[in-house]
Parts: C-alpha cells; sequence; structure tokens
C-alpha cells in the first residue's frame, strides 16, 4: 500500500499535518506510537486545553522568544485567527480568557481532541495507533517508513511531527531526532525551558518559604554584570527544591541559557510591589512608624507583603517580634524595603528536560523553509512542531506554533506529493 503523506506523531501538529494533507487530496496515514491521539492537548490548559491566542500577531510571535521570527512566513499562510476559524467552523466554540488566551467553552480538552479526529475520520486518513517507527528510509522517488514490527510502508512525502523531549509521558521521547540526523539535518542543543528552577539558598533548604505564592510580582533574571536580561510579571511559587509557577516559567529559558554558558549559579531579582517605587514605599511606612511609635514594628508592617515573607525579611534583618517602631533605625528600615522591592537569590540549576513543559533546541531552522516547512536537504521531507527548534511561553503559544507550522507542512507535503505524480 503506497500513500503520498505520512505523518508521524499525533501531537497537535501531527493532527493538523494530517487534516491538511488529506483536505489538499492526499492519501495520507497518520502513524503514532501511544495508543491515544492528542495526548498533549488533552492536558494542556491543565486539561482544558489552551488552543492558541486571540492577541496580535505581532505580539503571539513576541511570546516565542526560541526562534519566533521564523514563523513570519508560515503565519502568512496560516495564522492564530485561522486557528479559532477553525475549530470554530469544526463546532468548537471557543471563549477568550486572560492574556488572549482560546480555551473551548466547553471547558474540557475532549472536545478539541475529538473534534480533530472527527475531522480525520471524515477526511478518510489512516490512523495507526500502537506503531512504533523503527527507521525512515528516504529514496530518490519515494521514502519507506519501516515499523518494529518488520512492516514496511512507501510514501511520496513524510511530514516528521514526533515533538521534542518534554513531558516523555504524552509520547515525546526524541525519536525523531534520528531520522531528521539521517536526512543530514543539524540538531541544535536540546535544554528545558519553561521549567521550574532550583536553589541551594539556604531558604530553600529549610523550606523557610515552602509552598508560599506570591501574586503580580515581577521577577527578573540578571547576567553576570547585575544587568536584567528579562522581566515578567506573573505569580510565583516557592517550593521544596527552588521556585516554580507562571513567572519561574517564562524566566526558566533565559536562566538555562545561562548556566549553559558555564556560570554556577544564576542570580534572580524579586519585586513583590512592582507597583510601587522603592522611594514611596520607603516613605509610607517611615510615616506609618513615626505615627505608632509604640506599636511593633511587625504589627504595622502587616499587609504590606504576604506575612511569611515578611516574617522571612524582618529575621534577616534581626527584627524581633516585640521591637517597637520607635526603635528601629532609618538604615534597617531602607534594608527591608530593599528586600521587598529587590530581593536577590541565586538558582543553580533547572528540573530536567524531562519535567519541562517544552523543549528547547531542535532541527535548526536554517535547513528548513519558512513558508512551507520543507526540509532544504531533503526533497518530500517536512517537519513541524516541537521538533523544530523553536519555543514558546505557556499561554497558547506553543500549541499555536505546533498547528500553524502542521498546517503548513501538511498542506505541502500535499502539494509535493501530487507533482511526484507516483
Amino acid at each position: 500500500m503506497k500513500y503520498d503523506v505520512i505523518v508521524i506523531g499525533g501531537g497537535p501538529s501531527g493532527l493538523m499535518a494530517s487534516i491538511a494533507a488529506a483536505e489538499h487530496g492526499a492519501k495520507t496515514m497518520l502513524i503514532e506510537k501511544g495508543n491515544k491521539l492528542g495526548k498533549k492537548l488533552a492536558i494542556s490548559g491543565g486539561g482544558r486545553c489552551n488552543v492558541t491566542n486571540r492577541l496580535p500577531q505581532d505580539e503571539v510571535i513576541k511570546h516565542i522568544p526560541g526562534n519566533g521570527r521564523f514563523l513570519y512566513s508560515a503565519f502568512s499562510v496560516f495564522n492564530n485567527y485561522d486557528i479559532i476559524d477553525f475549530f470554530e467552523g469544526m463546532g468548537v466554540a471557543l471563549k477568550e480568557e486572560d492574556h488572549g488566551r482560546m480555551f473551548p467553552v466547553s471547558n474540557s480538552a475532549k472536545s478539541v481532541v475529538d473534534a480533530l479526529i472527527n475531522k480525520l475520520e471524515e477526511l478518510k486518513v489512516k490512523i495507526r495507533l500502537n506503531t512504533t517507527v523503527k527507521a525512515v528510509h528516504y529514496g530518490k522517488d519515494q521514502h519507506t517508513i519501516i515499523l518494529e514490527n518488520g512492516d514496511k510502508i512507501d510514501t511520496s512525502a513524510i511530514v516528521i511531527a514526533v515533538g521534542g523531549k518534554a513531558v516523555p509521558h504524552t509520547g515525546s521521547t526524541g525519536d525523531g531526532y534520528a531520522w531528521a540526523k539521517k536526512a543530514g539535518h543539524t540538531i541544535t542543543e536540546l535544554y528545558p525551558t519553561e521549567v521550574a528552577l532550583i536553589s541551594n539558598e539556604d531558604f530553600i533548604k529549610h523550606k523557610t518559604l515552602q509552598g508560599l505564592s506570591l501574586r503580580d510580582v515581577s521577577l527578573s533574571v540578571l547576567n553576570n554584570k547585575n544587568k536584567f536580561i528579562i522581566s515578567h510579571k506573573m505569580d510565583m511559587i516557592f517550593t521544596h527544591f527552588g521556585v516554580s509557577g507562571p513567572a519561574v516559567l517564562r524566566c526558566s529559558q533565559f536562566v538555562v541559557k545561562e548556566l549553559m554558558k558555564g556560570r554556577k549559579s544564576v542570580d534572580m531579582h524579586l519585586d513583590l510591589l512592582p507597583e510601587k517605587t522603592e522611594e514611596a514605599l520607603y516613605n509610607e511606612l517611615q510615616s506609618s512608624l513615626e505615627e505608632n511609635p509604640k506599636k511593633a514594628v511587625k504589627n504595622l508592617l502587616k499587609g504590606t507583603v504576604p506575612e511569611r515573607f515578611l516574617t522571612f525579611i524582618l529575621e534577616k534583618h534581626n527584627v524581633t517580634e516585640e521591637l517597637k517602631a520607635a526603635n528601629l533605625g532609618k538604615e534597617t528600615l531602607r534594608n527591608i524595603v530593599q528586600d521587598f522591592k529587590g530581593f536577590t537569590f541565586k538558582v543553580n540549576g533547572s528540573l530536567p528536560l524531562e519535567k519541562a513543559f517544552v523543549t528547547g533546541g531542535g532541527v535548526s531552522i536554517k535547513e528548513i523553509v519558512p513558508n512551507t516547512m520543507q526540509s532544504k536537504l531533503m526533497d518530500r521531507l517536512y517537519f513541524c512542531g516541537e521538533i523544530l527548534d523553536i519555543h514558546g511561553y505557556t499561554g497558547g503559544y506553543n500549541i499555536t506554533s505546533a498547528l500553524v507550522t502542521g498546517r503548513i507542512a501538511g498542506m505541502n507535503a500535499a502539494y509535493e506529493a501530487s507533482f511526484t505524480g507516483i
């Protein structure tokens, strides 16, 4: 049995590539080694499936710091607004939440996955689950997929959509890198992004702040010259091993890249009150202390920052529970305010790639045609999704990249297969 297009990988990009190939007239097969399609979609957005983001195109690309600009050509063919139309056209009503994130009205990822599977069936895409690809043989006129059971399937074009190495329980175990290398492709260094960070600070080791969540703080990564590389204003949490939460995930790739340069640790700067200047906060607290000289400092500062953080900072500056406002030196207050506005701590690493949400690195985009997702090194070979060296923040950006590159890859694989005339 000979196919026009075979798509390997049943995640977001593979599902979209299969649909696009079949819609453009290709006899299509989708091969997935797991027992289900769309596993990563099913767990995205906390099981509600954050299908894309409604921000303007330039903003979406800005939220894909890992080579997002490469996507401009693809976006000119199929973009985040087309993704919204695509799902709504299949009967999946979407709603917008904070920061432009788009979710199904049903609040269930299942409705998204089911719609994609129904579409595949409607388009008569041959689906093979529990099927492991052992090798890919590239030929002049056709390529051959060799399965683990020894079966060989010929195809005009191949789309590799097997993901990276993050979230391996969904099937992303890095299988595709070997097939890309065999075609002559470069795999750039792989590293975890959107990942929790590890710290060896005493307050982490002693679990002083473990479980403390901070809302709407500004978290920054400093370079070796103490200059800000990136800042994100979001929530975060202290854990038993370090820090996590949305602000940390967004900062993580910048920390990891600094550590990849050989640094032993990277400084992070935490501003608990980004809406206030240090001077304004100092004056406000100083006035409160002067007006209430007999009250305990701790009681007067309560409510400025979360209580556990306040206790931690007061202990750091040797301010006892009983100390009265009249007895607090101005310099000590200044130091306390500096910690509220610029608490600096060191991080020493991240959780491993397997525990990350997204893989950094992958098939070099220099070797991919940006408006078709075709390999520049091998005829009738296409890549899409996380196997490419493209990565974004969480919030619908990686799925947008996967769906857009999948659409373009599938469509162009179908075109090219039809020209081969086999």
